[in-house]
């Protein structure tokens, strides 16, 4: 099997391909992506991996699975790619970067600048099928994420894990959080994002703990400019091939 992760993730996921789990879940994907349509296109799904290396990782920041509408997702947890309306999430998120430390609303909602700042942009599935959420859950993602947060955890420089919403949270069992940073909140959907996530303070709250630990904060501001009609689409929680 040729490999796929041309970074130092390569290192620590490479063998995880060869489990048959995986091996089983590739041959899934293979048949859904040949005979259904299935976003993020096969080459962008470990786009988060990509971007983000396993020693730039600073931050985590963990959605659900990718968006399921024509042209948003590009294997970043969030992001839609540019020239895309912003979903609903994604306002949410720029409307508490907003009040958390001041950034202006991007006139853009691809993320891609924060992947390559040191925030891992993963969901716990990474795949899915067009206007159908979370139809890919169950076929074998969950297990490979469980892996790359495990490998995240036995890192020895603490983490900032960013979990909101249910999904997300379900990754806690395998985080320290006596060494790693935690930040919970509900999701920040049209439908639980005024249950506890506005007024969160994420961005800021990992900010401190970087600064804790003498690492550099992150820069979370992105471009103002280029701005797109904001969306209304239902959204949910989203890289070269499937290996």
């Amino acid at each position: 099997m040729t490999a796929i992760f041309h970074n130092d993730w390569g290192a620590v996921l490479d063998n995880e391909l060869k489990e048959p789990y995986y091996r089983e879940l590739r041959s899934v994907l293979a048949d859904k992506y040949r005979t259904r349509t299935v976003y993020p296109d096969m080459h962008h799904i470990f786009n988060a991996l990509h971007y983000t290396s396993l020693a730039d990782t600073k931050i985590v920041i963990l959605g659900q699975d990718p968006y399921h509408g024509p042209r948003q997702a590009h294997g970043l947890s969030f992001s839609v790619q540019p020239g895309v309306k912003i979903p609903p999430s994604l306002q949410n998120i720029f409307k508490e970067l907003r009040e958390d430390i001041g950034c202006p609303i991007p006139g853009s909602g691809d993320l891609t600048a924060w992947a390559k700042r040191g925030v891992l942009l993963l969901n716990t599935v990474l795949t899915v099928e067009a206007g159908a959420a979370a139809s890919h859950q169950g076929i074998g993602w969950e297990q490979f994420t469980d892996r790359i947060i495990s490998v995240l955890n036995e890192r020895k420089e603490p983490v900032v894990f960013i979990l909101w919403g249910k999904h997300a949270q379900e990754k806690a069992a395998f985080i320290d959080k006596s060494r790693h940073c935690v930040i919970a909140s509900p999701h920040p959907s049209p439908f639980a994002a005024h249950r506890g996530f506005f007024g969160s303070r994420p961005f800021s709250r990992a900010n401190a703990f970087l600064r804790s630990i003498g690492r550099e904060e992150i820069q979370w501001c992105l471009s103002s400019s280029s701005a797109v009609l904001q969306g209304d689409e239902t959204d949910n929680g989203q890289a070269s091939g499937i290996g």
